[in-house]
């Protein structure tokens, strides 16, 4: 059996699930019983046949929700494996960062293009580190403070996780500088992000080897999986960008996040108008068992 999820926080009607299920029986999803997780907000619907099929029938068929299949065995998830920028926070750092120096506009056209896919990610990342070379390391901490905002549902989503037992990575192409604190404030267990090389207080334009890529973010999802004795099918992995993209396509629950295209078109799921709270209910987990925050 699988389940359909349908996500649309206040705006869901008995109506538009009688709806969805039409358009899954003319798909040949064979749709069975249905019901709240949380009413007018979130709602799971039985089918028994072709996932696939059920994704076309409703993607895109109800303005501003979200559609989540998925098996029904194993839906919540015992590791969450995220991105940080533009996924737990929402910014890019980097771009962030290159706006002290004066040349944002230049960074943030090479971390689109890398993001999208078009672009090496090891190689964009030291041609936009080069060019902040000579930058004072208290902008480190100024963009910390003025610029970084963490994602809605960020903390709801991770911290009710971990409150069921759950393990979280934040792993990011980004820079520790910035990693480490958004993960603690988050609550991830686990930060992995690359370094800047500074010297006599200023960015030197290098970032230490080796680079935190692609490759790093499966690798540190599937080592997480084994430490602590899961399979892949136990894990979610959230994220936007193209070096995101191999991490998501191993995980149980691979989720595309307000995400560029080429990450979209792959992922399992997208979320792509709603907060982080979706990958709640797309959990099962209802609203009376969220650990709320501030």
């Amino acid at each position: 059996m699988f389940t359909v999820t349908l996500i649309a926080p206040g705006r869901l009607s008995t109506g538009d699930i009688s709806t969805a299920q039409d358009r899954l029986a003319a798909h040949g999803c064979a749709p069975a019983a249905w019901g709240w997780i949380d009413e007018g907000d979130a709602a799971d619907i039985a089918i028994a046949l072709s996932p696939d099929a059920a994704r076309t029938a409703l993607e895109g068929a109800f303005a501003h929700t979200d559609i989540v299949v998925q098996p029904s065995e194993g839906r919540a998830k015992a590791l969450i494996v995220a991105d940080m920028d533009s996924t737990m926070i929402t910014v890019e750092c980097i771009d962030e960062l290159a706006d002290y120096a004066g040349i944002k506009p230049q960074i943030a056209e090479i971390t689109e293009r890398a993001m999208r896919g078009e672009l090496d990610f090891a190689g964009a990342l030291d041609a936009r580190v080069a060019l902040l070379a000579g930058l004072d390391e208290g902008a480190i901490d100024r963009c910390l403070a003025e610029r970084v905002t963490l994602m809605p549902g960020a903390k709801t989503l991770v911290r009710t996780m971990k409150a069921r037992g759950a393990y979280g990575v934040l792993v990011s192409g980004g820079f520790t500088r910035f990693a480490e604190p958004v993960g603690a404030e988050i609550g991830f267990d686990r930060v992995v992000a690359n370094r800047l090389v500074v010297a006599n207080g200023q960015l030197t334009g290098a970032v230490e080897r080796p680079i935190v890529d692609s490759g790093t973010k499966q690798a540190e999802l599937t080592r997480a999986v084994a430490a602590r004795g899961l399979v892949a099918a136990q894990a979610l992995a959230v994220g936007d960008g193209a070096n995101d993209l191999q991490m998501i396509q191993v995980a149980g629950l691979g989720v595309a996040y307000h995400a560029k295209p080429i990450v979209a078109a792959a992922a399992g799921v997208r979320i792509d108008h709603n907060d982080l709270t979706a990958l709640l209910w797309a959990q099962g987990i209802p609203r009376s068992e969220w650990v709320e925050t501030s």
